[in-house]
């Protein structure tokens, strides 16, 4: 089976074509870090403009790259939620177009269930396992069971990690998208540096907290002064991501060991952070627990996920009303088809 996906949750416009749920043909990601790096985070207007200028082309781009045509796709997967809602639209309205046009079937899919199965394009993995969804607008813990079978087990009550480095890059002047420059800058510098708070590390709940730490950096910046903090930038940033990544291991082997589980799946953008994944490969607290982590091109929004995701749901049958709505809000568990 071929399937088309077809992702713009937020501000990647991405279209994909796997084969039978695992061989990615084709995976086209189209960034707009451009358009929103003066604003210090994505504007929802802009971000949905931008969706409506690029996806048809973005689309267009990956059924050549993937050496088909619209007819010989059996059928059609996309996000319909949770995410920004005008962004979201662009994309359903897209695909249930060319599913009618087409004659085949289309699902809608949760966004977050893309990311949690996205290791199936890289790994053969047994369940039961561990997924981390980290990004700019989730830090979940699930205990995922199989496919359409998720437990959530904990999230985060106020930013999420994704959310706390774009917000603490901005504090310190250093653009957006805040995450890939803080890792950078965090190379070079000290980590152990400054404290800065682990919020929730030792509290027996699996949720997250990270707004917490965005304040104590602001605190941090308004006592030294802006001209004193950039004298130590590297050191800084090294000392924030070291506090937000230490949460987030400690969170998820906690989480595995709870529930006598023996593998962690990372994903979403903040699963690409070389601090997070050297902590995970080095931390004592995992022994006997394995770490897999998806390669980077698929730990950011892609429609490749979601195309893996849809080729389970359609070969089952299941497929999406053309009355389907996007969602701006969607937990899982869910059904696709609802």
């Amino acid at each position: 089976m071929l399937i088309l996906g077809i992702e713009t949750s937020c501000d990647e416009a991405s279209a994909a074509v796997v084969e039978d749920g695992v061989k990615i043909r084709s995976n086209i990601i189209y960034s707009q870090d451009e358009v929103h790096a003066k604003y210090g985070g994505v504007v929802p207007e802009l971000a949905s403009r931008k969706h409506i200028e690029t996806i048809v082309p973005v689309v267009k781009e990956a059924l050549e790259q993937a050496g088909i045509t619209l007819k010989e796709l059996d059928g059609i997967a996309v996000t319909a939620g949770p995410g920004l809602i005008g962004s979201l639209l662009v994309g359903l309205s897209l695909a249930k177009s060319l599913a009618y046009f087409q004659h085949i079937p289309y699902i809608g899919i949760n966004h977050l269930e893309g990311h949690l199965t996205s290791i199936f394009l890289e790994e053969e993995l047994s369940f039961p396992y561990i997924g981390m969804v980290v990004s700019g607008g989730h830090t979940n813990l699930y205990l995922v069971q199989g496919f359409g079978d998720y437990l959530l087990l904990g999230k985060t009550r106020d930013d999420a990690a994704g959310e706390a480095f774009d917000k603490v890059a901005k504090l310190l002047g250093l653009g957006y998208p805040g995450g890939v420059v803080i890792d950078r800058l965090a190379k070079d510098g000290d980590n152990q540096a400054f404290s800065f708070p682990r919020s929730m590390i030792k509290d027996e709940s699996l949720d997250f907290s990270f707004s917490g730490i965005k304040t104590a950096v602001a605190n941090f910046v308004k006592e030294r002064g802006m001209e004193e903090v950039k004298k130590r930038l590297n050191d800084v940033a090294a000392s924030f991501q070291q506090a937000v990544v230490e949460v987030l291991v400690s969170k998820a082997v906690r989480a595995a060991r709870s529930r006598g589980v023996d593998k962690i799946v990372l994903s979403g953008g903040v699963a690409s952070n070389s601090a997070l994944r050297s902590l995970f490969k080095h931390s004592p607290e995992k022994e006997n627990i394995k770490v897999y982590f998806p390669s980077p091109l698929l730990c950011t929004d892609n429609g490749a996920m979601i195309a893996g995701v849809g080729y389970r749901y359609l070969k089952e049958g299941k497929s999406s009303p053309l009355s389907l709505n996007a969602r701006a809000r969607w937990d899982l568990p869910t059904d696709p088809a609802e």
